[in-house]
């Protein structure tokens, strides 16, 4: 294979030989799905319908959880595919596909972690200037740049990724399409444009991180002021969650991308790319209800009132069904 053109699909990288364990990275993948699912179906559908939750935190809470949707759908069920029906396969079309949507996506949620990271900061060390710092249409504003941002993000990359030379075969040792394995099939010297893109799109990343890092400090020692117990908890509450999500995001994702080649092999690849782009749309929700009163307060109240309604249907349905009878 002389080049890009000649590839009509890529082989990826099976999970296991034997049928049994096939089938149990499936089930295993179907449960991290469905938890991911769920849970950022929860908060998405909470956060709308609650009028209390109509705030710039939960607003950007909403839209993390649209990304991780979006991100785990990418990935997940392709794998889920490749596992349950003993295939590799994936169209050339597909992949770049699966490429475009990955890096928009998880760009998009890095940003938008990053405007997260603001919010809180103003939350807690200028709470008077909340409302005029903040505003709805400043909140819209930062959020559109960050999926904005995501999307000029996944157009250069896949752009470039897909622009070079395939001299290596066509088999990807990730379990979807990742950029850092497709390189590995280039012919020599023709990758540097990407791998200089790659760098380039590291710097502006570890920028970010610094604007993140910054603003926590900024944030604990506000913390660290506060008077009353009850006040510290509640910043706390309101802000390590958000650290452990970027912490998980920033490590995994970026060794992943940076690390030396000496260092790399096949079943540590397959590990930091679980835990960048499959564990956070799962424990994301869990990680933000579990430390969040005001939404879990709000989850309790949605399932009470869907569970009335639900009761008040059956009793309807019993009632018009006994005088037809």
């Amino acid at each position: 294979m002389s080049n890009g053109s000649s590839i009509t699909e890529f082989l990826l990288l099976a999970f296991a030989d034997t049928r049994e364990l096939q089938l149990l990275h499936f089930w295993l993948f179907l449960g991290i799905y469905l938890a991911a699912l769920l849970g950022n179906g929860l908060i998405i559908t909470t956060v709308a319908c609650d009028h209390h939750l109509h705030t710039p935190m939960y607003f950007f809470l909403f839209n993390l959880s649209l990304l991780d949707l979006g991100s785990t759908s990418t990935t997940v069920p392709k794998a889920m595919a490749n596992s349950l029906w003993d295939t590799r396969a994936i169209s050339y079309a597909g992949c770049a596909a699966q490429v475009f949507l990955f890096v928009f996506l998880i760009s998009a949620e890095y940003f938008l972690l990053t405007v997260m990271a603001y919010d809180r900061y103003v939350a807690i060390c200028k709470p008077l200037h909340y409302g005029t710092l903040l505003g709805s249409r400043a909140c819209v504003h930062m959020a559109a740049a960050a999926w904005g941002t995501g999307f000029l993000y996944a157009v250069l990359h896949t752009a470039n990724t897909f622009s070079v030379p395939l001299c290596q075969g066509n088999a990807v040792d990730q379990f979807f399409c990742e950029i850092p394995q497709i390189l590995k099939l280039a012919c020599s010297e023709t990758f540097l444009r990407e791998a200089g893109l790659l760098i380039l799109s590291s710097f502006l990343d570890f920028v970010c991180f610094v604007f993140i890092l910054l603003s926590y400090v900024q944030i604990l020692r506000a913390v660290l002021r506060i008077p009353s117990e009850q006040g510290r908890h509640k910043a706390f509450s309101m802000c390590l969650p958000h650290l452990a999500v970027i912490s998980l995001v920033i490590s995994t994702g970026v060794f992943s991308y940076l690390k030396p080649p000496s260092t790399s092999s096949p079943s540590l690849d397959l590990v930091l790319a679980v835990l960048y782009s499959v564990v956070p749309p799962a424990v994301n929700p869990l990680i933000y209800s579990l430390r969040n009163q005001e939404l879990k307060d709000a989850l309790r109240n949605l399932a009470t009132e869907w569970f009335s309604a639900a009761t008040d249907c059956l009793r309807s349905f019993a009632s018009d069904s006994q005088c037809m009878s």
